[in-house]
């Protein structure tokens, strides 16, 4: 009796938005070594950031949620709970800050006397907290109370890019996202009646000055849903451009990230349209000396339009004379705010080319996997093209023939 040969296992792969897409556009060999390889970066603090504050603003959110707890939220009492929670958490996958970002947990200390009592101000105006409280402070109070759901993982699946039976892994690939949060509202055109007008509610204000969010509201009937993909940002607000070919363009790339959003969230049963989406930068509402020197560089290469410039020319005239070595200046609340806060207006043929842009990115893997499986090395396979900056930062530097600190590393 013959017996039949198992079928060969077919498998799709799976991409996320950021854990592929952003990360492979960053540097093709960094991803190779950090995602493919699973050598996770030996300082993972910006990591680190991303995973803290989205943390504390989905359990800031599920508090505010059972308990009502009024706004502003008082750091000691309120917030440093939940940042120690969630530290815990990151310390349990080898996730940790920076002295100076975060004051050490006082649970992971059995053997001291330390209470929440000990926490002083210094403690409170370490980074990470400082933006945690303001994040939570300023925007929480304006989004808690319009989110429908929270960290909810989409997914959805397209034709392989350059699809070759021969050499092909698969004729589909997925891809998966998880949005911070969503919305979902009500079609109101009598302002005044609205039901999120009877708060001051600082984030809808900023929607209804957006033209192109309130074409759409015109356009569709009254009383119908609507949602809004909101996705949270542990990083200064990048430049409209890049002046280094060589560098990703963060603000495209976060711009497609919203846009297969709402496509991958059309794709769900129980969706609704979706009117826009909003990115929050929160590094922006307590830059760190290091976002001040970078916002100083996009003005001195030009990277700031002349309005921006003009409308708040009192702070980066301050940014323009602050030097490293000085206090950080005080900026405006006005200022931090505005830039703080991204709206993404959603358009069909925006969606479009988004995907054939993550489609691309997806065909540059598949291609650099099947070569390193035909026997290709790993650098002759995958590009090393990154930004002076990613550069420097990397863990792989010293052995990567196409870096050119390569050169001047020296065994001591």
């Amino acid at each position: 009796m013959k017996l039949p040969s198992r079928s060969k296992a077919y498998i799709i792969p799976e991409y996320s938005l950021t854990g592929d897409l952003l990360s492979f556009l960053t540097c093709n060999l960094q991803y190779r070594y950090q995602n493919k390889g699973t050598l996770p970066p030996s300082k993972p603090v910006q990591r680190w950031f991303g995973e803290f504050i989205h943390g504390v603003m989905e359990e800031a959110f599920i508090q505010w949620k059972h308990e009502k707890t009024p706004f502003p939220w008082d750091w000691k009492e309120d917030i440093r709970p939940i940042e120690d929670l969630i530290d815990l958490r990151l310390q349990a996958r080898g996730l940790y800050p920076h002295d100076e970002d975060l004051f050490y947990s006082i649970l992971n200390q059995p053997d001291t006397d330390l209470t929440i009592d000990d926490l002083n101000e210094h403690d409170h105006k370490k980074l990470a907290s400082a933006r945690a409280e303001k994040a939570i402070n300023i925007w929480g109070k304006h989004l808690f109370p319009l989110i429908d759901s929270s960290e909810l993982l989409i997914k959805g699946i397209r034709d392989m890019p350059g699809y070759d039976e021969h050499r092909s892994r698969s004729n589909y690939y997925g891809i998966n996202g998880v949005v911070d949060v969503l919305t979902s509202m009500k079609i109101n055109r009598t302002i005044e009646q609205s039901n999120l007008d009877n708060y001051d509610n600082m984030i809808i204000e900023i929607l209804k000055k957006n033209r192109d969010f309130q074409k759409r509201i015109t356009d569709c009937k009254e009383g119908e849903d609507y949602e809004i993909i909101i996705d949270y940002k542990g990083m200064k607000r990048p430049p409209v451009e890049v002046t280094n070919p060589k560098a990703e363009n963060k603000w495209e790339s976060h711009k497609q990230q919203i846009l297969t959003y709402s496509w991958l969230r059309s794709q769900q049963e129980d969706s609704k349209p979706i009117f826009a989406g909003i990115i929050f930068y929160l590094n922006e509402l307590v830059p760190s000396k290091e976002d001040l020197m970078l916002i100083k560089e996009e003005m001195n290469s030009g990277l700031i339009d002349d309005e921006t410039l003009e409308k708040y020319e009192n702070d980066f005239e301050m940014i323009q004379n602050w030097q490293e070595d000085d206090k950080a200046p005080e900026l405006s609340d006005e200022f931090k705010l505005e830039r703080s806060i991204r709206i993404i207006n959603i358009d069909d043929d925006e969606i479009n080319k988004s995907l054939e842009k993550f489609d691309s990115v997806v065909f540059e893997i598949e291609k650099s996997l099947i070569n390193e499986i035909k026997g290709c090395k790993i650098q002759d396979a995958w590009k090393a093209e990154a930004d002076e900056r990613t550069c420097s930062a990397c863990d792989f530097k010293t052995f990567c023939k196409n870096n050119n600190q390569t050169k001047e590393f020296k065994i001591p």
